[in-house]
């Protein structure tokens, strides 16, 4: 199960392929937000089983607007895809 703070890749739904930050997380659900579509104010809900955990984190301070959470997220999406390439 996905940890507050901890980067997650969708891997089902039109969000597919996604990278989002978790807020909360549940048995049932994780709490995802991406500061664009998915606003800190109006987070998605996703069933644990349809996300994929990356390594990557980030601090709260890092997602405490939307603004920063985007550039967090976009920093984020290039270290996972460099990661991943390898």
């Amino acid at each position: 199960m996905p940890e507050k703070g901890s980067v997650v890749l969708a891997t089902a739904g039109r969000d597919a392929g996604r990278l989002f930050v978790v807020l909360e997380s549940t048995e049932k659900e994780c709490l995802l937000a991406d500061g664009r579509t998915r606003r800190l104010q109006h987070p998605k809900s996703k069933n644990p089983r349809h996300v994929q955990e990356t390594a990557l984190r980030l601090d709260p301070q890092q997602y405490a607007a939307d603004g920063r959470l985007r550039r967090a997220l976009a920093e984020a999406a290039h270290r996972y895809h460099d990661k991943s390439s390898r």
